[in-house]
């Protein structure tokens, strides 16, 4: 045990046993322990930011990992490029302050679930920091559990699914599965060269573009329709982008990370529609003339294929993005429902942002009370249901518009088109938000207070004061 020494006040200084009183309490860890718990925690954290994770989410799994191990006091920051903590050791020693910065970022849900099993058992006190350590440093080590080329079909198919989620036949998915499966190719090549991001965001809108009008002109596909070739390459360039943990942060205070997550998003969107925009004006200047065609019908029009492309879309996204194998049946259920959602109230003339928003709150819920159930991170489920239902066709409508065409009217289709993902990932986070106090018990109206949790523990963490 460790004696602390506390000062007492009294009124009358003369009957006072003693200024000083000695005070039983927990010894303090070493300094060895101290680090080896920190370094923990902020590696944690790290895999946890770089797979997407809202900041709300690391910032209670780092706290929650470090006063499992004996740190109660500790404040942790979280920007979108780092992770600080301090653990304040009280008035007589300095606090012990320590921060890394998250350089890469990959998505791998697998990862990402293996990760919330080895922190169930921190918080449970099942395994001691250095086994811990081994342990996570075993997880960051270890390779994507599928091959690069099954990540590559795995785009391809998704691609086609979104072809016939938009209305188009089996050439045109046949074509929009090989398009996106040489951009994959040819984003991993440019990756391996370290170009940045935002280029590679160029270079895949422009191959999706040059595909389409390639194809309308030499009339390989007769009755092709450029736009819904073009609305698939959009969809599957966007899905990869961080929307949900975006808005999750600035709904729950983390503004700073949310803003470095919109200024990303901004930016590779911007890149997209630089390399389409560059592609449909060269199209006009050799003569290439394309058409809008009419607005797509509702999502739930002919019943079957669209349920089914919409759980197909989200099953092949959760494949790409490495998630365990038991949460693709999961990732396509949410794809499936959330397409219907948006489909039926698409039918009764309900607006498409509400519709959105309607779908992507299904998803959020049902992933917020089934995901603790199944062992699947939220996350998954969540991100996986909403990339049927993201606004590709429109993106490429209001681009025509502008840059072909010469119409204003384009800027109100992009800013119906930003509406409708901001409506998706704002559907996600209160879904999640609605889903939690089922999950975890509507008796407590605290959890309902304590922000969106899409990674990490299942409930926010509590400190354990000294």
């Amino acid at each position: 045990m460790h004696v602390w020494l506390r000062r007492r006040r009294y009124r009358d200084p003369r009957t006072a046993p003693g200024l000083w009183q000695p005070i039983e309490g927990p010894s303090l860890p070493d300094d060895s322990t101290v680090h080896l718990v920190i370094d923990l925690a902020l590696r944690v954290g790290e895999v946890q930011l770089a797979s997407g994770a809202g900041a709300a989410d690391v910032t209670a799994t780092v706290m929650a990992v470090a006063d499992a191990y004996g740190l109660p006091r500790t404040e942790v920051d979280v920007t979108y490029t780092s992770i600080t903590i301090s653990w304040h050791r009280g008035r007589e020693a300095a606090p012990i302050t320590s921060l890394r910065v998250v350089r890469s970022r990959s998505t791998d849900y697998t990862r990402l679930a293996v990760l919330e099993d080895l922190i169930r058992r921190i918080v449970a006190d099942e395994i001691k920091a250095p086994d811990a350590y081994a342990e996570l440093d075993r997880i960051t080590r270890q390779p994507h559990p599928y091959r690069r080329w099954v990540a590559t079909c795995a785009w391809a198919g998704m691609a086609a699914a979104v072809a016939f989620l938009v209305g188009g036949g089996p050439f045109i998915a046949l074509s929009a599965a090989l398009v996106t499966a040489v951009v994959d190719r040819v984003g991993r090549m440019l990756n391996r060269r370290e170009v940045p991001f935002f280029f590679q965001q160029v270079v895949g809108g422009a191959l999706a573009a040059t595909a389409a009008l390639g194809l309308y002109a030499t009339d390989l596909l007769p009755g092709l329709r450029p736009s819904l070739l073009v609305s698939t390459g959009i969809v599957v360039l966007l899905s990869g982008l961080s929307l949900v943990g975006a808005v999750q942060d600035a709904i729950t205070g983390y503004h700073v990370t949310a803003a470095g997550r919109s200024i990303e998003i901004g930016l590779l969107t911007a890149g997209l529609i630089t390399g389409i925009t560059l592609t449909l004006r060269a199209g006009v200047q050799l003569g290439v003339q394309t058409t809008i065609a009419d607005p797509l019908p509702p999502l739930i029009s002919v019943v079957p294929m669209q349920f089914a492309a919409g759980g197909v879309t989200s099953l092949f996204f959760a494949l790409a993005s490495y998630a365990p194998l038991r949460a693709l049946p999961i990732a396509a259920a949410a794809g499936a429902v959330g397409t219907a959602t948006y489909g039926l109230l698409a039918l009764t003339g309900t607006n498409t942002i509400t519709c959105a928003a309607v779908a992507a709150t299904v998803v959020g819920f049902g992933g917020a009370v089934m995901s603790r159930r199944l062992r699947t991170p939220a996350l998954v489920v969540s991100v996986a249901g909403m990339v049927p239902l993201l606004p590709g066709w429109t993106t490429y409508r209001g681009l025509y518009q502008l840059t072909v065409e010469g119409d204003g009217s384009g800027l109100s289709t992009l800013v119906l088109a930003a509406g409708t993902a901001l409506a998706l990932a704002s559907g996600v986070v209160l879904g999640e938000f609605l889903g939690r106090p089922v999950r975890s018990g509507l008796s407590r109206l605290e959890r309902k207070l304590a922000g969106s949790r899409l990674s990490g523990l299942p409930r926010p963490a509590r400190r354990r004061g000294h």
